[in-house]
């Protein structure tokens, strides 16, 4: 049992997507806790509802079409959902911070680094410009950026990949947040700089002491960064338990496909092919009856296609979706 302050509690969340073709339920019940200085990792396939969980938290879902029919989102004991939008404004990127996919849809060509960083500073502390500044630089070298006072005059085309991905990391630091949301932040990187940005990430959370939500679809990425995996499933969570736990006895059919199709190297050399789940994601306008895993699934029964299982805890702390969890 952890005993660290709960830092966000997610409770029966459900965000929906109403477009003309029809709706959508991106995020369908969800719960997931996450403690103070945790590192939480999301895991699923695109379309599992990872991203527009990450958006919910900090209430950035495009309305219309997107919308937040249910649930709660308990940050430091105080329901989100129940905040004004000029409160959220405060927290994110102050509380709450968010590191996106791609740099270059969240920098501004036409601004330098050190301009975009000193203004995310500005923005939640009462510093004047030279102190914004300091910071800034001081900032530039936390991140691992070397030459910090060069740096600072530059524009972001002017930088590699990973160097604008540690910029979006010192943005996201500046203010110091108690959570910090990776949404595929490393996923249209080489794995060099994907391992030193991940590397930096861990570094920094033992530094600063703030929480981590990383949001991936590899498990390879959260394998020895996140304390505690929740696998996504077609906007429901199937499984919830340590990391170690997550690897050692996967408990549900989709993670337990998830890792078999990681390659392993071996010594001896094999043509085989890597093991691969079946079937296709189904479609967000035609979820299956019953469990939603059901069609792909290789043990499930005429109870698993009729009814829709309800998440239970097998062991202390394993959360399990299923009504033949495969055994440990």
């Amino acid at each position: 049992m952890d005993n660290r302050e709960v830092l966000v509690d997610i409770k029966n969340l459900r965000t929906f997507f109403y477009t003309e073709d029809g709706v959508v339920p991106a995020v369908d019940g969800i719960d997931l806790t996450i403690h103070r200085g945790e590192v939480v990792g999301l895991v699923g396939e695109s379309g599992c509802g990872k991203s527009v969980t990450a958006l919910s938290i900090i209430r950035l879902i495009p309305n219309p079409p997107g919308k937040i029919i249910g649930g709660e989102i308990f940050f430091h004991g105080e329901d989100l959902l129940k905040k004004n939008e000029e409160d959220m404004r405060v927290i994110r990127g102050d509380k709450i911070s968010m590191i996106f996919q791609e740099p270059m849809t969240s920098l501004n060509p036409v601004y330098t680094i050190g301009d975009q960083i000193s203004e995310a500073i500005t923005l939640h502390q009462k510093i004047d410009a030279a102190e914004a500044k300091k910071r800034t630089i001081e900032m530039i070298r936390l991140v691992g950026i070397p030459e910090p006072e060069r740096r600072f005059s530059q524009y972001p085309h002017e930088m590699s990949g990973g160097m604008r991905q540690r910029v979006m990391i010192a943005m996201a630091l500046s203010s110091n947040p108690d959570l910090l949301i990776s949404d595929e932040a490393t996923t249209a990187l080489d794995v060099t700089i994907q391992a030193q940005i991940l590397d930096l990430m861990r570094g920094l959370q033992k530094k600063l002491g703030m929480a981590i939500l990383i949001i991936t679809h590899n498990l390879a990425v959260v394998a020895e960064m996140a304390e505690t995996i929740a696998i996504a499933y077609a906007g429901k969570i199937v499984e919830n338990a340590s990391a170690k736990e997550i690897f050692k006895s996967p408990r549900h059919p989709y993670t337990y496909g998830l890792l078999q199709s990681i390659p392993k190297f071996t010594e001896k050399k094999t043509n085989e092919p890597l093991p691969a789940i079946e079937g296709m994601v189904p479609s967000p306008y035609h979820m299956p009856k019953g469990c939603r895993f059901n069609p792909r699934c290789p043990f499930a029964t005429e109870k698993c296609r009729e009814e829709e299982p309800e998440i239970l805890e097998l062991t202390p702390g394993h959360l399990v979706r299923c009504f033949h969890p495969i055994e440990s």
